[in-house]
């Protein structure tokens, strides 16, 4: 983004920061991003404060965040503690998009604090949080924008984070399916796909069938790990892992932790 911030936007390792219209700005965030990379969204939010800046609505897409990692709030809050007057002038509202489970928990409640210089409320549908933005009196409503903040928000993180819509239609179908076999031919015909049309796309996109149920197994056995005690191997089991050492090994693969150790960190 530059002079003319309109219909632009900048993006990070987890971040897209954008600007739908003069009166609405907005942030969206995926995955775990850390505090290097708030740092670089940091930067980008100062076009904010001032011109060409209008005063204007804000939202936070936070829904799709797997992992809140502690030195992203810290850099966050540091932010608005530095800029309070001028975010208090240039944001009358911000709504905040949460994801759900214990990731949204982690996020509402360091937002849910005294003292903001502009009204946030918290929302886990868009189009709640665009209605509520759009009653904001003080500037010009963006109609058209507030009436379709998810589908701009979802084209803002398709488009920054090169995940193509077959891509995250297929993670959500894995997702819902761990306990289920699976195989190409039935992920192929979820999608409406032919066997060879969806490996060609997964080669294209550095991954395949493997790669991506195994990335829905861990990210399952996260958010077992960090919100029950159930044991490692009834977590092995629910997640679709034939047992306890290939579980352990797949995800410390992905997380480089072993689960237990996982655990115990995000549990603190």
């Amino acid at each position: 983004m530059a002079l003319a911030p309109v219909g632009r936007y900048a993006a990070g390792a987890g971040w897209a920061h954008f600007c739908a219209a003069p009166t609405l700005w907005g942030i969206v965030l995926w995955g775990a991003p850390d505090g290097a990379a708030c740092r670089e969204l940091v930067a980008s939010l100062r076009l904010e404060l001032g011109p060409p800046a209008e005063p204007h609505v804000s939202v936070i897409d936070a829904r799709r965040v797997e992992r809140p990692e502690p030195e992203a709030f810290t850099e966050l809050e540091r932010y608005v503690r530095a800029e309070t007057v001028a975010l208090g002038r240039q944001v009358r509202r911000l709504a905040l998009l949460r994801p759900a489970g214990l990731p949204g928990a982690v996020i509402a409640g360091a937002y849910e604090v005294k003292g903001r210089p502009y009204p946030v409320e918290i929302f886990s549908e868009p189009r709640e949080a665009g209605r509520w933005l759009a009653r904001e009196t003080h500037v010009p409503p963006a109609g058209a924008e507030l009436a379709r903040l998810g589908e701009l928000c979802d084209a803002v993180h398709a488009d920054a984070s090169g995940t193509a819509p077959w891509l995250r239609a297929l993670r959500g179908w894995l997702d819902a399916r761990l306990g289920e076999p699976l195989d190409v031919g039935a992920a192929a015909r979820a999608l409406a796909l032919r066997e060879r049309t969806l490996q060609r796309r997964l080669g294209e996109h550095g991954t395949s069938l493997t790669q991506e149920l195994g990335r829905a197994r861990v990210r399952a056995a996260e958010r077992l790990l960090a919100t029950s005690e159930a044991p490692l191997a009834d977590v092995a089991r629910a997640v679709g892992c034939g047992s306890l050492p290939h579980f352990s090994t797949l995800f410390r693969r992905h997380t480089g932790l072993a689960p237990s150790a996982w655990r115990a960190r995000h549990k603190r």
